[in-house]
């Protein structure tokens, strides 16, 4: 196994490996180790504290953010309540200051509307490059 590791051409995770149970690092959009987003909430597509994301993460919850009041009301005007507490998903709800892993067309749709929140560039991962450029990340650092 070590040997197929080695010559595996960049460091995303090989979707067959990780099929069968094979986990590799996660890299931010800095191509450093990627670090934790927040454990309180728990925040993460796997709820792991982490903005992890695979193939089935559609919406791509990849941004790490300090949310605001503007942004929370934004993502709900968009469909996406994150304020209203949901228990039977063990979901407390979001207040302004929280860390949580958003989409990132979400997030770039805030930047564009004005309402973009702090980000945290060593918590956000490095998928978030397919839709926000790293210029526009940097822009936005807590």
């Amino acid at each position: 196994m070590l040997g197929l590791i080695q010559w595996l051409p960049d460091r995303r995770v090989n979707q067959s490996l990780s099929d069968a149970g094979i986990v590799f690092p996660s890299f931010n959009v800095l191509g450093e180790k990627l670090q934790s987003c927040s454990a309180e909430p728990l925040t993460g597509w796997f709820r792991d504290g982490c903005c992890n994301t695979d193939r089935s993460d559609r919406g791509l919850h990849t941004v790490c953010c300090l949310v605001t009041d503007e942004f929370l009301e934004f993502a709900r005007q968009q469909g996406n309540d994150l304020i209203t507490p949901a228990p039977e998903f063990n979901f407390p709800g979001l207040k302004a200051g929280d860390r949580w892993c958003v989409c990132a067309q979400t997030w770039q749709d805030a930047t564009e509307a004005g309402v973009a929140c702090p980000i945290v560039l060593e918590a956000t991962h490095e998928e978030t490059l397919q839709i926000v450029s790293l210029e526009t990340l940097e822009q936005h650092t807590d």
